[in-house]
């Protein structure tokens, strides 16, 4: 019995498997059983457990078992056999010792030897993340059941493999994120523009959206946004559907050696060739490379005469990799193909490719409906930007790596994003009337969805809030307590009231109470007195009018200092980002960042000068009393920590301070000390200096490149530059300027022997304002 996969967006899952209970019947539905077994490494530490050996020696053990090595292959097979799979001499020797240890008579080689034993038994049980058994009768006529975990629903003992061997019928009712994704943007654009979108009706030939899978700017686009996936589709600029079809096929293991030859083939860089003529129908929409399972279907019945079964029976074996099958029906496909009239040398040929196809062969209808579920979203990111990065921020609003690295693609894009406001934000992200995303109260600490819903009640009854008063006379302070409140102004929700700032919420008066204390004190009173029943003798209420506190005068705070309350309370820098301030220095200087110290042997033997701020800063000394530190650093989208040993840690200490803005220089090498347990030195980043952001326009040369236009070169222009040049403060950047022509491709570039200037924010705005391009260059 063939199983049936369904997707759902995540929201709608739990009603569909409710609905599928309701309908046949909580007796005829279950989930399937999964059973957890042991692994090796389980294995070992289970046993070291049992058998008291101490933490220490048990983890050193599970860490020479090579990753997806079983403890049956280290210890039965052959010693060439486990260097020909390992084909690393790291874990060939971690293998060599397990092996010694394992022929002595000490606790570790009791160890090892019960581990081998129960490696492979089953441990625990869980629950089939979406597949469901329907029965046609009472489902313990067909298999037995018992109680799913954390759930009413029964589900069956026999776990999937056996359920579908049983002929039981498996429906996989699967949560997709995207659709949810898809269902969130069209409500914003209707909420914002009023317009009725309808996915499954999107033209399937719009130019923008082929344009942005050309552009390769496909993140948040389901299935295409890795970076192999950009690079490939900005190579291959699809312009028809099908493109995107295939390419959502091709792109996995296997598949991806063709893809260089399916892009060259579509861009007419290569010649399209067929084995055969006939080949021709059903491949020429692949330009001549087989893709799909549907191809070889087709291509079996008319080059082989297969009938419909027997072509499926052969879809089955390439798709399970079932090899005996297809060694079964090989001679079958060239006598019947010769029969047909075709070179039986050339059938070989097709047989052996497919073979090779065997190992990845993909179905074409799961392609085309992932594919079109990508065009969905490219379709909106194309056409309606801000309503669509507003629905994917809301679908990742508790991670909130995801959400600065979401907020960074908007930037990208020209989609602003302001912060979060009383009277404009929703729970969730969304779209103002200017086209801006506006964030969500929901991604504030301290704010639940009950405290949100009271805001967002009150001032849709009521008109918005004009001032903190009036926010503290209106909400249900109960819900919206002093600590939401705190929350708020310091995430800048308040930041629309006039005449205000944040740092005036917490100045403290006399008493010791900050301003936004009082307020919430002076609202909390207004609402007793109001709720109360008191009323004047002759039974007219009270008019009794309460004065405001009075708002405080003070300095607003530095740029970091709001910053970094930001951050406290919402995980990441909205406003701004203290890097922001030191753009001309990162752009002239910096080769590298905080993401590439995360993958440092994808940069082995780089030098990288990486920007960063400093957001925690630990002193720290060894067991042999020596010194040492830890730097946490983070830039725009990623953070990681630095160990500074030894002299590195004498020399840079005093710029581990937080809030620090640092420029950290070094080369991605081996270290200086072995690993303990793998005797090799690992790849790591070597720290050659640290130096604060800001003086790196002082320490290290640069060279301001002043662009101008032929067409715009005239005495005025050069009279104006001149001034502008020659009146700000003398530096040490010396300038060049590109005189570029544009109708003949043409340029001519000319250092200034003389002149040498102070790169500042003012200067570089000087010469924007000329209409001229102008960029500063690290030496």
């Amino acid at each position: 019995m063939p199983d049936i996969d369904i997707d759902f967006d995540d929201e709608g899952r739990g009603r569909v498997i409710q609905w599928v209970i309701d309908k046949y019947g909580a007796n005829q539905v279950a989930q399937i059983i999964t059973y957890g077994t042991m692994a090796a490494k389980s294995s070992i530490r289970d046993a070291g457990r049992v058998l008291n050996l101490p933490l220490l020696e048990t983890n050193m053990l599970a860490k020479l078992i090579p990753d997806n090595f079983s403890l049956d292959a280290i210890f039965n097979w052959e010693e060439p056999k486990i260097a020909e799979k390992l084909n690393n001499a790291v874990d060939l020797a971690n293998v060599q010792e397990m092996r010694a240890i394992a022929r002595g008579n000490d606790l570790r080689a009791r160890v090892l030897q019960q581990a081998v034993r129960i490696e492979g038994s089953v441990r625990n049980t869980g629950i089939h993340a979406c597949g469901v058994i329907i029965t046609p009768d009472d489902i313990t006529n067909f298999v037995p059941v018992a109680l799913a975990k954390d759930s009413s629903m029964w589900c069956t003992q026999f776990d999937n493999s056996v359920a579908e061997e049983a002929g039981l019928l498996k429906m996989d009712f699967l949560g997709l994120k995207t659709l949810t994704l898809i269902k969130d943007a069209v409500k914003n654009v209707k909420i914002r523009q009023g317009i009725d979108l309808d996915p499954d009706a999107f033209p399937i030939d719009d130019l923008p959206t082929y344009e942005l899978f050309q552009r390769g700017e496909t993140v948040g686009i389901f299935q295409y946004e890795s970076a192999g996936m950009q690079k490939y589709m900005r190579e291959l600029k699809p312009s028809v559907f099908a493109d995107l079809i295939a390419m959502n096929a091709l792109y996995r293991p296997g598949p991806l050696e063709y893809i260089p030859d399916f892009i060259k083939r579509k861009n007419g860089e290569q010649e399209i060739k067929y084995d055969l003529d006939a080949c021709e129908e059903y491949l020429k929409e692949t330009y001549g490379i087989t893709v799909y399972q549907e191809q070889v279907m087709l291509l079996s019945q008319k080059l082989a005469g297969f009938t419909k079964g027997e072509a499926d029976v052969l879809r089955k074996a390439m798709g399970k990799k079932q090899k005996a099958v297809l060694d079964k029906m090989k001679p079958q496909f060239i006598e019947k193909g010769q029969e047909h009239g075709h070179d039986p040398t050339i059938l070989e040929k097709i047989w052996k490719d497919w073979e090779a196809f065997a190992s990845y062969a993909f179905n074409k209808s799961h392609s085309t409906c992932y594919a079109w579920i990508a065009y969905q979203t490219a379709y909106l990111k194309a056409n309606y930007p801000a309503e669509f990065m507003a629905a994917v921020l809301s679908n990742n609003l508790n991670d909130i790596s995801q959400v600065s690295f979401f907020m960074e693609e908007c930037r990208r894009m020209g989609v602003a994003v302001l912060g979060p406001d009383v009277n404009e934000s929703a729970y969730e992200f969304t779209v103002n009337r200017e086209g801006k995303i506006r964030f969500g109260l929901g991604g504030i600490k301290g704010l639940g969805s009950g405290p949100v819903d009271n805001i967002i009640q009150e001032r849709t009854q009521n008109g918005p809030f004009g001032s903190i008063f009036e926010v503290a006379k209106r909400v249900n302070l109960r819900l919206v307590n002093k600590k939401a409140m705190e929350s708020m102004a310091y995430a800048g929700c308040f930041d629309s009231f006039k005449n205000t700032h944040r740092a005036q919420y917490f100045h403290q008066d006399n008493s010791g109470r900050t301003f936004l204390e009082n307020a919430v004190r002076f609202g909390a009173s207004l609402q007793d007195y109001e709720n109360s029943s008191q009323v004047s003798l002759f039974g007219e209420a009270s008019d009794v009018r309460m004065p405001e506190p009075q708002v405080p005068i003070c300095p607003e705070w530095p740029t970091m200092e709001k910053l970094s309350y930001e951050k406290e309370v919402v995980g990441i820098f909205i406003s701004g980002h203290p890097l922001d301030d030191f753009k001309f220095e990162v752009d002239a200087f910096c080769s590298g960042n905080v993401e590439m110290l995360t993958k440092v042997k994808e940069h082995y033997g780089r030098d990288l000068l990486i920007a960063a701020i400093v957001t925690d800063a630990q002193h720290l000394t060894t067991k042999t009393g020596k010194p040492f530190g830890i730097l946490n650093i983070e830039d725009y989208s990623h953070s990681t920590k630095l160990y500074l040993f030894g002299d590195n840690y004498l020399k840079f200490s005093h710029l581990m301070k937080k809030d620090l803005i640092l420029g950290i220089k070094g080369k991605v090498q081996e270290g200086q000390f072995k690993d303990k347990i793998t005797g090799q030195k690992p790849i790591e980043f070597v720290i050659s200096s640290i130096e604060q952001l800001q003086d790196l326009l002082e320490s290290r040369p640069s060279t301001l490149n002043i662009t101008i236009p032929l067409k715009s070169l005239d005495q005025l222009l050069m009279s104006k530059l001149e001034t502008v040049l020659t009146t700000t403060t003398e530096g040490k950047c010396s300038v060049k300027f590109t005189v570029v022509d544009m109708l003949d491709d043409l340029k001519v570039t000319m250092p200034s022997r003389r002149l040498r200037v102070d790169p500042s924010k003012d200067i570089i705005k000087a010469i924007q304002e000329l209409q001229l391009e102008v960029e500063l260059v690290g030496v």
